[in-house]
């Protein structure tokens, strides 16, 4: 009992701290490659990066299928693995393939892996907005102080910027006052990329900066470090052209140089007007609270150094959701428990029947919650639905094993005076209804088996389910032969001679008394109230068969994504986006 004690301490102790998500981690391996090429066109990513990567990727070992998709500037190719194949397995096969694969850094960037998604990727979205702070200052900010903190947090995968506008020194040419100059634009090129520390043009002299070097004195060594002068467009345009003979002209006079960000692919639209959005991605099996209240901790601590930056973190937040969720199943199961503890108290009469039956229903499913939180397990609605399922039967073992310890004690009164005979009498009554209930349990068992072999999506969702339903059963059953005789040889009594059954257990009486007579007169009538059961449940199964195969979850955030005709541009795009938000923004309900 003490060991019961302590088993139920712990157990809800430890399942605080257990992972919790909305569903289990239903996708195979992914590994999905992405490709920069700013300036190419869709034809253009697709013939000089995606299909010699592709060429490279087909044939590598449990690869199960794969897909690819060209836009201006970004080429993505996503490898789905087979089931069971080992992620990080996958994930180094393809990098040696990208690493004896084409090269592509002549007309793009490097291809590179993204981190391992969860399913249910996002875990947050982080708006960044300043009425103060320029949109490049801030975008700054994001990029090299918000991001890198945030990428610290246990679970993040990944975070992503939308909107993001990088700083840059952008010399725009003038063609008539090059001319007049007699500068070419390759000059212009040449000196705008050798004026700065690193170039990322690889004909420059910039794109391989040398070493600063050192001197030494007698006792020191002192490093050599060059402090670039160039730190605004106007120290820029102040620089003179390279290889222009017989005169010095800077690159002012025959260009316009100003401080700008690149052409932006996409953009992010906020209610309080022009911003930012931080996507942040979590890792596959990472718990969704504990990363949302990592991210919101570290943006707390951020919170001295965003002067006039206002941070919105509930633009997307699915924690809360799951807290909500959590808090009204708490509140249910409690109110569930507390009926059927009363419920029981209430038919049998008796405080010590409740309480034993209340600790054979609560054991079982402690138990098997802190199997699976020792097995590091998600739960997830799966999990909860399996224990829910499983209680039907925890129930009935419980009831069942009781009523049969108490009615065996009121048959042998006279022998439950003494320790030996109230020991036996308790263990031949569990054992007595234990033994058809076995066959009851392997059938249960048995009919779960072809559930646990589902491949695909199905089995993705049926595993977690019946994992905590099959541990509920077998804790259940371990609860009936080993924790409900010890406690019932403690707590329960026979009852008294003199005590009469209850109004409730008369009225049941009296009803099963009047009517099985009438059934055994008339086998018609049995006949027909089995037919009509059997109708009733074929009706109920083709109405539960027709939902669909993930439930649905009452989910404050609706995720909507559209997609436009390719080529259409960023202005079109804003302009789209902002009439559809105007338009559901002005919906009841929607904030």
């Amino acid at each position: 009992m003490v060991g019961v004690v302590v088993l139920m301490v712990v157990g809800v102790m430890a399942l605080r701290h257990a992972a919790v998500d909305t569903l289990p981690e239903f996708l195979p391996p992914q590994v999905q490659v992405q490709t920069e090429a700013l300036g190419l066109s869709t034809s253009e990513v697709e013939q000089f990066i995606t299909v010699p990567l592709e060429d490279e990727f087909n044939g590598l070992a449990f690869l199960d299928h794969l897909r690819s998709q060209s836009v201006p500037g970004l080429s993505s190719i996503e490898l789905t693995f087979k089931p069971g194949t080992d992620i990080y397995e996958a994930r180094q096969l393809v990098t040696e393939r990208v690493a004896q694969g084409p090269s592509v850094v002549n007309v793009g960037s490097p291809p590179v892996m993204i981190q391992p998604l969860s399913a249910e990727s996002r875990v947050m979205m982080i708006g960044l907005s300043s009425k103060s702070v320029a949109m490049i200052d801030l975008s700054t900010l994001a990029r090299w102080r918000i991001r890198p903190r945030l990428l610290a947090v246990p679970g993040v995968a990944n975070v992503t910027i939308w909107g993001q506008r990088d700083q840059q020194l952008q010399v725009l040419v003038d063609p008539a006052r090059m001319a007049r100059h007699k500068v070419s634009l390759e000059q212009v090129i040449n000196t705008a990329g050798d004026a700065m520390w690193t170039s990322p043009l690889t004909f420059v002299e910039a794109s391989s900066p040398g070493a600063d070097g050192f001197i030494d004195i007698p006792n020191q060594r002192l490093s050599v470090q060059h402090v670039l002068p160039i730190r605004t467009a106007k120290d820029l345009a102040a620089v003179p052209v390279e290889d222009t003979t017989g005169k010095q002209i800077r690159l002012g006079e025959i260009t316009t140089v100003v401080e700008d960000h690149p052409a932006l692919r996409g953009d992010a639209l906020l209610q309080d007007g022009p911003g930012f959005i931080l996507v942040v991605e979590k890792f596959p099996g990472a718990n969704t609270l504990a990363v949302t209240r990592g991210i919101e901790a570290a943006m707390a601590d951020l919170r001295p150094g965003l002067a006039g930056v206002a941070v919105d973190t509930t633009i997307f937040r699915p924690a809360t959701f799951i807290e909500t969720a959590l808090r009204d199943i708490g509140l249910a199961a409690l109110a569930a428990f507390g009926l059927v503890v009363l419920w029981l108290g209430i038919a049998a009469r008796s405080w010590r029947t409740a309480l034993t039956c209340a600790v054979a229903v609560a054991l079982p499913v402690v138990a098997a919650a802190g199997v699976l939180y020792l097995r590091g397990a998600t739960f997830t609605t799966m999990t909860l639905a399996g224990l829910v399922i499983a209680l039907g039967v925890i129930v009935d073992d419980a009831v069942v094993g009781v009523a049969t310890i108490t009615r065996r004690l009121d048959r042998h009164r006279g022998a439950g005076e003494e320790t030996g005979s109230k020991a036996a009498v308790i263990a031949t009554a569990c054992l007595d209804v234990r033994r058809p209930l076995a066959y009851a349990l392997a059938i249960v068992v048995l009919a779960a088996v072809p559930l646990l072999l589902l491949g695909g999506l199905g089995g993705s969702f049926a595993r977690p389910l019946m994992a905590s339903y099959l541990l509920a059963l077998l804790a259940s059953t371990a609860t009936a032969l080993i924790v409900t005789p010890a406690l019932g040889y403690f707590v329960l009594r026979p009852a008294p001679r003199d005590r009469r059954a209850g109004l409730v257990a008369r009225w049941i009486a009296a009803g099963f008394e009047r009517s099985v007579p009438g059934f055994l007169r008339r086998p018609a009538w049995a006949y027909a109230t089995v037919g009509l059961l059997v109708a009733a449940g074929i009706v109920a199964f083709l109405e539960l068969g027709t939902g669909p195969l993930i439930p649905a979850l009452q989910d404050r955030d609706l995720l909507i994504q559209w997609q436009a005709t390719p080529g259409t541009s960023l202005p079109e795009m804003e302009r789209i986006a902002a009439t559809v938000d105007g338009a559901l923004r002005s919906t009841r309900g929607v904030r």
